[in-house]
C-alpha cells in the first residue's frame, strides 16, 4: 500500500475503461490524481467517488492550448506534477486501402500527437518534481502488425518511438519515459468486439486492473532505474500463436 504516496499524477482518458482503472489504482496507492477527460459526466462522477485526493479536468488531448491549461489545473490544485499517464486512444478497423483520410487524421492526433503534447507541456512541472515519470499507453500494435488497422498500428509503433526520444531528451532532468503494451483489454472500447483469444498463451483478454498494476510500477519508485523501456501485458500474443495441441 502507499506505493505512490506522495505523488501527484495526470491520468488523460480517465472517465472510464483502462483510465479510470489507472486512476483508482494510483488514488489507492496513496496518490493525487487528476482524471482528464471529454466524457464530462463520468469524469465528474469518478472524481467525486474518489474523494478528496481526486480531481477532474475536462480535456480535448489533441488541443495544444487545452494541455497548457490542463497542466497548470493540476499545479494549482495539488501544488505539481510528479506522474503523467498519457492513456487516451481510439481505435477504428478498416482495410487501408479503404480508409478514411479523415480518420487517418483523427487516429493520429488523439493517438499519437497527443502524447507529444502532454509530454511537452508536463516538462516543466515533471522537471521540477525531482524524479517524474512519463507512462505512454501503447499496444501490441506497437510491437507488431495487425489487419485492417494501419492508423492504429503507426500510431502506437510511434508511441512506441516517442517513447524511447523522450526518455533520452527528459533522462538528464530524473524524469522517466516508459511504453506499456496491452494486448486485448475488457473496456468499453473493446465490449463489442468478439476477439478470440484462443492462439494467446494465456488464453483469454485482460482486465483493465492488469494494466494498471504495471502503470502503479512504472508511476512509482520501484521503477527508479527503468526507462525507454517497452512493457508487455498482452497474455503472450507477440510471445508466438498458441496452435492446438495434437496430444489428447
Amino acid at each position: 500500500m502507499d506505493r505512490v504516496a506522495g505523488k501527484i499524477a495526470l491520468v488523460t482518458g480517465a472517465a472510464q475503461g483502462m483510465g479510470a482503472a489507472h486512476a483508482r489504482l494510483l488514488v489507492k496507492e496513496g496518490a493525487r490524481v487528476v482524471l482528464a477527460d471529454l466524457n464530462d459526466a463520468a469524469g465528474e462522477a469518478l472524481a467525486a467517488e474518489l474523494g478528496e485526493n481526486a480531481r477532474y479536468v475536462h480535456l480535448d488531448v489533441t488541443d495544444y492550448p487545452a494541455w497548457e491549461a490542463a497542466i497548470a489545473f493540476t499545479v494549482a490544485e495539488f501544488g505539481g506534477l510528479d506522474v503523467l499517464v498519457n492513456n487516451a486512444g481510439i481505435v477504428n478497423f478498416t482495410p487501408l486501402p479503404e480508409f478514411p483520410l479523415d480518420l487517418w487524421d483523427k487516429t493520429l492526433a488523439v493517438n499519437l500527437t497527443s502524447v507529444f503534447y502532454g509530454m511537452r507541456a508536463a516538462f516543466e512541472p515533471l522537471r521540477n518534481s525531482g524524479k517524474g515519470s512519463v507512462v505512454n499507453i501503447s499496444s501490441v500494435a506497437g510491437l507488431v502488425g495487425l489487419p485492417a488497422m494501419p492508423a492504429y498500428n503507426a500510431t502506437k509503433f510511434g508511441v512506441r518511438g516517442i517513447t524511447k526520444s523522450a526518455a533520452l531528451d527528459f533522462g538528464p532532468h530524473n524524469i522517466r519515459v516508459n511504453s506499456i503494451h496491452p494486448g486485448t483489454i475488457r473496456t468499453p472500447m473493446t465490449a463489442d468486439l468478439a476477439v478470440d483469444q484462443s492462439h494467446v498463451a494465456l488464453e483469454r483478454a485482460a482486465d483493465p486492473e492488469e494494466v494498471s498494476a504495471l502503470v502503479l510500477y512504472l508511476a512509482s519508485d520501484d521503477s527508479s532505474f527503468s526507462t525507454g523501456a517497452e512493457f508487455i501485458v498482452d497474455g503472450g500474443q507477440t510471445t508466438g500463436y498458441l496452435m492446438p495441441s495434437p496430444v489428447k
